[in-house]
């Protein structure tokens, strides 16, 4: 038997010894471990053929602590009470949000985040850690624990959970359409020139767009620019660039500034889904459960 389980098997006998002593007997010992008097009193006796010394004396009636036992017996019961403590700690962990929660997400998310997670300003031992940028970041690398995607999701060595999804809006400034006209039909939009987000696989993306009557058009379009920010994209769709594809709920006070205006509104861009992804497969953190619970209600509870 090599040292490592020979400890093990020590550490075992140690716990059950301070448990006897608890109970005041073996018999209700072996009653609170889930076992019986004479495998109780066989490890009892192992432990002490291994101390080279009695620390109990048994009788029909009750048991008593030898000088050794009443040594040995403190160290024992505080490593059994350190052990409960740690599981303690632990469950805690699990059921109570505390510690750092790391959680990314696209820059645009700063609002929706503020409001989804305000239930979790009622565990004060919870930290929040936002990491909010629109290039997907490495989140083993970043040690995230919960970030939101949008769009399709492809990556199965994480886990996602599909929230719900977000209104897209085709818009320009109306400076921009002054100079290289208002498109009339989506069979148009790839002589204008576009501003994106850097593409994943290929330079060209396809924009997906459903007709008045319920037909559906595809549009391959190969942007002109593009930044790693959404932010700066907006921008420059105001300062006439482009054509861009924002959040219907970002690019809702600009156009109501009229500086930018919407391209075939009679066209209606597919949604954009929204996933929250974990790096995870096994049970989660309790600030991880309580922050997806959060996201999951806010989501469920918008318009549609």
């Amino acid at each position: 038997m090599n040292d490592a389980v020979a400890w093990t098997d020590k550490l075992k006998r140690m716990a059950l010894f301070a448990e006897i002593v608890d109970s005041g007997s073996i018999s209700a010992a072996a009653r609170r471990v889930g076992s019986t008097p004479s495998a109780v009193s066989q490890q009892l006796r192992l432990l002490e053929e291994a101390l080279g010394l009695v620390l109990l004396h048994r009788s029909t009636r009750r048991i008593t602590l030898t000088e050794a036992g009443a040594r040995y017996y403190p160290a024992c019961a505080a490593m059994v009470a350190q052990a409960r403590s740690a599981d303690q700690a632990l469950e805690r962990l699990r059921d109570e949000p505390e510690g750092e929660l790391r959680l990314a997400a696209p820059i645009g998310f700063g609002e929706l985040l503020a409001t989804a997670l305000e239930p979790l300003r009622r565990h004060p031992r919870l930290r929040l850690h936002l990491l909010l940028d629109d290039t997907p970041i490495d989140l083993i690398a970043e040690r995230v624990d919960l970030a939101l995607r949008v769009g399709r999701f492809t990556d199965s060595s994480l886990v996602a959970r599909r929230l719900g999804e977000l209104q897209r809006q085709l818009c320009a400034a109306p400076r921009y359409l002054a100079e290289h006209g208002w498109p009339a039909h989506p069979s148009e939009l790839a002589n204008h020139e576009w501003l994106g987000l850097p593409p994943r696989s290929s330079a060209l993306e396809t924009v997906w767009l459903q007709g008045p009557q319920g037909g559906q058009e595809a549009v391959r379009i190969e942007p002109r620019v593009l930044a790693s920010q959404v932010t700066v994209l907006q921008s420059l769709a105001v300062a006439g660039w482009g054509l861009y594809v924002g959040m219907a709920e970002d690019v809702r006070a600009p156009m109501a500034a009229g500086q930018l205006v919407p391209v075939l509104p009679e066209w209606r861009l597919e949604p954009a889904a929204v996933f929250a992804v974990t790096p995870r497969r096994d049970e989660q953190p309790a600030k991880v459960r309580h922050a997806l619970r959060a996201l999951q209600d806010h989501f469920a509870a918008r318009p549609g």
